[in-house]
């Protein structure tokens, strides 16, 4: 990143900054001092997110590929005990935007910060995958003990009705691009969900009121934050607000 703090760099190094291996080709020319804070799902680590976050860091961003126990306590204590002191040291440090980058629940813990929180830096938001109204498996298999020892309390809150989490936060009213994914792997609990999904998530509940843009990709759930499609779109999202729809899919 050009001309950036040298006392953002050394902070932010130690919330889990990546490093670029073998970035792909996406030029992007960021304003000094602006990060991007990466957000895994449900049952991940960060190393999910690692090629993503990579490339952030390849086009000239400041990454915190953040790591959380993600299966260990509901959505707001994880917004509280793990995203927000990542914030917060990054506005400490200086940044002058900090944006997000989310697969799945990490979307909703995010929604779940900033609905309580205040930042005055906030970017941009994408969303890869993300359950905003709440996914049909949780619905059918959450009321089984193996569920709940697989997913924790955080799965849980991730129902379709009116009374989960991802319903009760409501709109958005901050810049929010949403890649939904078309391609499952899993035709049993694809029969589960209602629509076009991803294996895990409808397009219909990935989409979101107040959301910035849309894009529909040939994606699994799974593993969606791991293409080059989809890191390419959330590239471009982060620097003009929109998505590509100059060319086909690579």
């Amino acid at each position: 990143m050009r001309r950036s703090s040298a006392a953002l760099l050394l902070v932010l190094a130690t919330l889990g900054m990546s490093r670029a291996n073998d970035p792909l080709p996406v030029p992007a020319d960021p304003a000094a001092g602006e990060a991007v804070i990466v957000v895994h799902g449900l049952a991940r680590s960060a190393k999910a997110m690692q090629k993503l976050a990579d490339a952030m860091k390849a086009a000239g961003y400041v990454v915190v590929n953040l790591d959380y126990p993600s299966t260990t306590a509901t959505i707001e204590v994880l917004a509280t005990t793990h995203l927000a002191p990542a914030v917060q040291d990054a506005v400490a440090s200086g940044a002058t935007r900090i944006h997000f980058v989310t697969h799945s629940m990490g979307g909703i813990v995010v929604r779940q910060y900033l609905a309580t929180n205040t930042l005055p830096q906030l970017g941009r938001v994408v969303m890869l995958g993300p359950p905003n109204h709440g996914s049909e498996l949780v619905d059918r298999l959450g009321r089984f003990a193996p569920f709940a020892w697989v997913n924790g309390p955080a799965g849980k809150q991730l129902g379709t009705d009116a009374g989960s989490l991802p319903n009760r936060l409501g709109p958005v009213r901050y810049s929010v691009g949403i890649i939904a994914g078309t391609r499952s792997f899993n035709p049993v609990y694809s029969a589960m969900i209602d629509g076009p999904d991803d294996g895990k998530v409808s397009v219909a509940s990935a989409r979101l009121d107040g959301m910035t843009d849309i894009i529909e990709l040939w994606e699994n759930h799974t593993f969606m934050m791991r293409s080059d499609e989809v890191i390419r779109q959330s590239l471009h999202f982060l620097r003009e607000e929109q998505f590509d729809r100059t060319s086909p899919p690579a």
